[in-house]
């Protein structure tokens, strides 16, 4: 399995950030985390300053498994506004790359980029208008294909789970989500678990 990556950018979302981070190494996949400054010292939108793995400048993306692109503001304008990131996107995108996103970054990113269109997606309530000729969804996670994208930040662990079960199927997702004490019994859905 290829490395993916989570790319940071000051304003980044502290907890989807670190939730999809943590469930990917969990699940087994080599991810990295890379900044998209010149310092591996990125500041969440929160204040939280993280040391990323490496910096976009210096890391070679050949054959990525994933490009995954936190929310949180303005950390998702930074990402769209980083050239670099944006071109990377799109030739992935392009060959059929799985690209995930949640929070203001599937519309500020992907839908500004033209990559949502004709494609089912969630973003965070108020950004659809970025999301030209996508079927938006009213959803924690959708899945459409390559693309896995969240709402908002109470849904980071189902959309890193999304990707989970994407990447290595059911049976690996609900390990995960199990170990984690998400669902009390292995066979109980999560539509139960607040009701």
């Amino acid at each position: 399995m290829n490395e993916s990556f989570v790319f940071l950018a000051d304003g980044f979302e502290d907890i989807e950030a670190i939730t999809v981070i943590d469930v990917l190494k969990r699940a087994g996949i080599p991810v990295k985390t890379v900044s998209i400054t010149s310092s591996l010292q990125v500041t969440s939108a929160h204040g939280v300053t993280i040391g990323a793995d490496c910096i976009y400048d210096n890391t070679l993306f050949k054959h990525p498994d994933w490009l995954i692109c936190p929310g949180g503001m303005p950390g998702a304008t930074n990402l769209y506004n980083f050239a670099p990131l944006t071109g990377l996107l799109k030739r992935h995108a392009e060959a059929g790359g799985h690209i995930a996103a949640i929070c203001a970054a599937p519309a500020v990113v992907l839908g500004q980029l033209g990559l949502l269109k004709g494609r089912k997606a969630t973003c965070y309530p108020g950004f659809e208008q970025l999301c030209d000729g996508a079927v938006m969804e009213d959803k924690a996670v959708v899945t459409d294909g390559n693309l896995v994208l969240g709402n908002g930040p109470a849904n980071a662990l189902l959309w890193a789970l999304a990707v989970v079960h994407v990447a290595l199927g059911e049976q690996k997702s609900r390990k995960v989500a199990n170990d984690m004490l998400l669902y009390p019994r292995a066979t109980e859905n999560i539509e139960f678990l607040f009701g």
